[in-house]
């Protein structure tokens, strides 16, 4: 339909997170923990076609509840408006044990805006 599809939305989303984890989270907490999409919920208010750009921002609004880690996420077009709001709740995962674990507050703490 020459305009970015809902899949493509949710990669840029995924992209979007993992870059952020990878820029904050020390590099011990990146071996020994990873994360699980538990749930996504997308607002989509316009659209982009081939060739044009969007600016993306992430950001996590409040702290944990438990395992799961809410994250934000803004598309916006060139002249600004929002063309894709969205949330995901994640889960966190324990890499030796496999398990869902609660998230650690010296984990939260570097994502948590002051």
């Amino acid at each position: 339909m020459g305009h970015v599809n809902n899949a493509v939305w949710v990669q840029w989303m995924e992209a979007l997170a993992t870059a952020h984890w990878e820029a904050v989270a020390p590099p011990e907490h990146q071996e020994r923990y990873a994360w699980l999409v538990v749930r996504h919920e997308i607002d989509y208010r316009g659209n982009i076609r081939e060739g044009e750009v969007a600016q993306a921002t992430t950001w996590i609004e409040a702290p944990p509840e438990g395992a799961r880690f809410e994250r934000r996420y803004e598309f916006r077009s060139a002249a600004g408006k929002i063309l894709v709001a969205a949330r995901t709740q994640w889960a966190m995962l324990d890499v030796e044990s496999g398990r869902i674990m609660r998230v650690p507050p010296d984990v939260a703490a570097p994502f948590m805006t002051p």
